[in-house]
Formats: C-alpha cells, structure tokens, sequence
C-alpha cells in the first residue's frame, strides 16, 4: 500500500472547518453553497462570493475542491444551478457533486468535472456503466456491504470502464459520520411532518426524536426498549480501514457539514494516522483502540459499522439523543492579540473562569482549530492557578491563533449520553 491509496475527503459547512480539515491532512474538501445542498439547514453555508477564497485556501495546501448541489432541483432552481456551476468553474473548483441529471447534463455541456451523489442509490455495475457516460466518479450508496463494493469495483478493473474524462472509473463511499435511516438519505419524513424538505436540504432530523407506538384499535402505548428506533449509529470504518481500502474505494468520504470544526479536525487526524500506520505496518488493536478513543471525544451518536457487514451482524441504532461524545467544548472567551515572537495569546475571559491545568482550545475562519493545555496562566506577567471571568490573561501556544479566534475549555463529560441535539 502506499500512503496516496485512498483520498480522505472532510466536510467543510464554514471557514472554521476548512482551516480544521486542510490543518488535519484532508486530501479533498467538499462544501455547499447558498441552499442548493443536503446541508442548507444545518450547515453555516458559503455564498457564491466566498467560492474564490475556498479554492485560494484550498489550492494553496494542494487540497482538491468539490461544491455539493445535491438536492431535488425545480424549473425555478435553474438559473442559480446554472450560475452556481459557472461561478465553480471559473473560480477553479475540481468538480461539483450532484443529484440532478439537470445539473450532471450542464456540467457535462460546459466541460465542468461532475460527480454522482450519494442519493442516486448506486448499487451495482450497471449503474456506475450507465454514470461513466456523464462522470469519472460515483458516490455509491451507503446500504452495500464490503463485499458488494469490491464486487463493483473488481467488475471495473475486469471491464476497463473508463468515465467520461477518460480515467477509470472511480468510487467514492462514505466511511465515518450519520447514516440515515431512508435509503441513502432519501427520506420525506420531515417534509410529510413538518413541510421541510429533507430533498431539498431542510432535513429537521425528526427522526432522531424517541417515539412510542400506539395500537390504534386500543389505544394503547408501547414504549420501546431502544426509544431511538429510527436514529441510527454512526458510521465508522476505522477498525478495518485496511478491508476497506482492499474493496477498491478511491475515496474515504467524512460526513458531517453541519459539525464544528474540532470534530473536522479530529475525525480527520484519526485517519490520517490510520492511514499512516497501515502504510508502515502498525495497524495494531492498540492503535485502533486509541484511535476509538480520539473519536468518541467529538460528536457521535454511537459508532457503528453501519452496513458494511450487513447479514453478519444487526444494526445499530442510538440509545441517546443526541451526541455521545466523551468531552464537550465551554466557551470561555475571545483571543484579543497574539504575540508571535513569543508564542503568547491575550485572551479576555468574557464567558467563565480559566484553571492551569485544563484542556483549551481555539477556534477561527484562518486558523481553523488548535488544542493546548493551560499549562501556564499569566495576568500581568504573573502565573495564576484560576484566572477570574472578565480577566486578561496570556497563555503561550504551539500554534498561531488570531485576534477575535474564539477559546473554549474541554472536559470530559459526567454523562456523555446527557447531551443536546449536536453542534
């Protein structure tokens, strides 16, 4: 194996988290833009204006760009599809990511790269044959099993299907982050409830909500023992990134537009080091195990296999709303200078007390995220144990922060499964 096998693409829903996934070593950064994307609700969203300076940030650390329009389009949605791939075109973007065969089509007629999203529920062969007309890349359903997806991958190497920019035909699978309970996301449910489309990005995840049934003829209730039944566990690979690797996929994609920028960071690094270990053959239970325990500190609802063993072992659904992570994040205040000789921020504590000792982080749109320790509090040139809300404090840091970066304390949780409904 060598270290470039497989792409590691993050999710990118703001400035923060693009910083956060270029720092931890992504290959590729997709994103959305206005509220053509599954992620319209969830995410912050760029506007067609900061599609320049993604492709800027990104091209200048060699990390590729792919703008997601992946909702059901109408007639109406036309001109803005059309001005979104034209702008994405021109700024440098690598290739867009849809689910409308009216946006496939437009990139196809303007000679802009166009991958098949995940929402087409591609299964099999023929499918990906049929895609090679329109694209070289296809995102494929999340309900396969390992084996389904070397099958699929076997049969294009056997058949030297080349798609339409003239490579080999390559496949992309979601490896870390939610899965839907719909098929590949698929889902009306919210639409049906509530009148917001889950098709068109405006998904309220009613889903993940405990339910109870009621038999109508009697009216009686029947809570179950997993109230969670429709919010399914996260899908995480980790522990056999090695088989994954061996079914052909191209692409390791990293769900999560809509998740802060440490879990970015995180989820990122994690596999990065995976990776790492694999190519020099220290892809040992002790290393997965810490790799396991670096994941479950940023939002998760329980990680799973999802179905790439399907038949071999039942699925996984929540027990909790919400995430289980291990620690959570306090905001505590705003980096007011940073002095980069000294390796020192000025940070006021607008928002909570500081103790030496505890675990901190950074947050900003340049500087994405940075961890440290509290190691050493300074007020006035003076080390302090506690530094009091409202106090000016300077803290040295390994890497450089900015002034208005937010910082935060991280702790462990008393009760990882007392949490609120995510980032």
């Amino acid at each position: 194996m060598t270290k470039n096998l497989i792409e590691i693409m993050a999710p990118a829903g703001s400035f923060e988290s693009l910083e956060a996934a270029i720092k931890a070593g992504a290959d590729s950064v997709y994103f959305g833009v206005t509220q053509l994307n599954m992620r319209a609700r969830a995410s912050a969203n760029f506007t067609i204006e900061d599609m320049a300076e993604i492709v800027k940030r990104a091209k200048k650390a060699k990390v590729l760009t792919y703008l997601v329009v992946n909702t059901l389009l109408y007639d109406h949605d036309m001109d803005i599809v059309r001005r979104l791939i034209n702008a994405a075109k021109e700024y440098g973007v690598d290739a867009i990511i849809a689910f409308d065969f009216a946006a496939m089509n437009y990139c196809n007629e303007i000679g802009m790269p166009v991958h098949a999203t995940i929402q087409f529920s591609i299964s099999n062969y023929e499918a990906v044959k049929f895609f090679a007309k329109m694209t070289n890349r296809v995102v494929l359903a999340r309900e396969l099993t390992l084996d389904q997806i070397k099958a699929i991958h076997n049969k294009i190497v056997e058949e030297d299907l080349i798609g339409n920019e003239g490579r080999l035909m390559e496949i992309e699978v979601f490896g870390h982050g939610a899965l839907c309970v719909a098929q590949s996301g698929r889902c009306w449910m919210s639409l049906y409830t509530q009148n917001a489309s889950a098709n068109r990005g405006a998904c309220l995840q009613n889903c993940r909500h405990a339910y109870k049934v009621t038999d109508i003829s009697t009216g009686k209730e029947l809570v179950l023992d997993n109230q969670y039944i429709m919010s399914a566990a996260d899908i995480c690979t980790i522990d056999f990134l090695d088989k994954f690797i061996d079914t052909g996929v191209s692409v390791l994609k990293i769900e999560g537009r809509g998740r802060a920028p440490e879990y970015v960071y995180t989820v990122v690094s994690t596999y990065k080091k995976a990776l790492q270990d694999i190519n020099e053959g220290n892809y040992t239970k002790d290393r997965i195990d810490g790799y396991f325990k670096d994941l479950e500190t940023v939002f998760n609802r329980k990680l799973s296999h999802g179905n790439f063993f399907l038949g071999k072992e039942i699925g996984e659904y929540s027990s909790a709303y919400g995430s289980v992570a291990t620690e959570e994040k306090t905001y505590k205040g705003k980096v007011t200078n940073y002095l980069s000789k000294l390796g020192v921020a000025e940070i006021s504590l607008d928002a909570g007390e500081l103790k030496k000792g505890e675990k901190i982080l950074f947050t900003g749109e340049k500087t994405g995220v940075v961890f440290g320790m509290a190691d050493d509090i300074r007020i006035d040139y003076k080390s302090v144990n506690l530094a009091a809300q409202r106090s000016i404090i300077s803290i040295k840091v390994d890497q450089k922060v900015r002034k208005n970066d937010l910082f935060y304390t991280v702790a462990e949780k008393t009760n990882p499964q007392d949490s609120g409904c995510g980032e």
